[in-house]
């Protein structure tokens, strides 16, 4: 294998463990940690050199990630955004619009946040806020919801006639294995700050979902930019699945690597050394795995 290969193997190693890293999930799986990991592999690969071809080919793109509560979500976006480089690929996931957003109109909170040449936008819920989550909970008036769902069609057009790549994914949960991810994080107090108020109040409107995006399907659906259901009630399934439609998508992005001139160092590799400060005492790892000590934060 020549150097160039084994620099390209090394990456896509890299790209694989980092993947992994961000495959934390709630609920049960078909697959086992084994078997996702082996499946796992080979789409970091090809996942690395999408986004070497967004890059190298000034293509833009944008996914966005929608659906249920839990579904999983988050999750998707963090294990794409793990491998990819953070000059590159940014995460756009909006809190409550301010005041002044409020009085503008109602995509241009989004459009500051669409790609330049080169850079790819994961969308942890976008636009269709308006469709779902502000409908069914009533953030908005039904004229608005409908005036978004007649208007949704036509800015995507923009976007994908100025040459734009757009990807919507919806994920989907059933209420049982949603009520069981919810409960995780009611338990789990690395988990509990997943949990709002809106969490409680959704699970009331199970089925208002289901209408709503039905009704935000049927309107915002369309061939030049469709939507993909992906099934979540397996997470790890469900992240292969949206994972492999998404490389599926694009063209055949294989571009040759560089060869970029790596000459050896030249001397003895340097140590670091320190004169105004030193670094800090390293974390005691066999004390804390012997007696699981636990620290007791100061005051003051």
């Amino acid at each position: 294998m020549t150097q160039l290969g084994q620099q390209f193997h090394s990456a896509a190693a890299h790209a694989t463990e980092a993947l992994q890293q961000g495959a934390l999930m709630s609920g049960k799986s078909e697959l086992s940690e084994e078997e996702y990991e082996e499946l796992l592999r080979p789409l970091a690969e090809e996942l690395s050199a999408m986004a070497r071809w967004v890059s190298e080919t000034n293509q833009r793109m944008v996914v966005v990630f929608e659906g249920r509560d839990t579904a999983g979500k988050g999750g998707s976006i963090e294990m794409f955004s793990r491998l990819l480089n953070p000059r590159q690929c940014r995460v756009v996931a909006h809190p409550s619009p301010s005041e002044r957003e409020r009085t503008q109109s109602y995509f241009q909170r989004y459009i500051e946040h669409l790609p330049a040449a080169g850079e790819i936008v994961l969308f942890d819920r976008s636009w269709y806020n308006r469709a779902g989550v502000e409908r069914v909970m009533g953030f908005c008036t039904p004229d608005q919801a409908q005036d978004f769902l007649n208007a949704a069609p036509e800015f995507e057009r923009h976007l994908v006639d100025d040459g734009m790549l757009l990807f919507k994914y919806w994920l989907c949960c059933d209420q049982s294995v949603q009520e069981e991810r919810f409960e995780h994080r009611l338990n789990n107090p690395t988990r509990r700050w997943k949990l709002s108020p809106i969490d409680i109040k959704a699970r009331e409107h199970y089925d208002d979902y289901t209408e709503a995006r039905e009704l935000m399907l049927s309107a915002t659906h369309t061939d030049f930019a469709p939507w993909t259901l992906v099934d979540f009630n397996d997470q790890p399934l469900g992240r292969l699945t949206i994972l492999r439609d998404l490389l599926d998508r694009v063209p055949d992005t294989e571009l040759p690597l560089a060869d970029i001139p790596w000459p050896p160092l030249g001397h003895k590799p340097s140590k670091e050394h320190f004169g105004v400060l030193h670094p800090i005492a390293n974390y005691p790892v066999g004390k804390h795995h012997h007696d699981g000590h636990k620290h007791h934060h100061g005051h003051g």
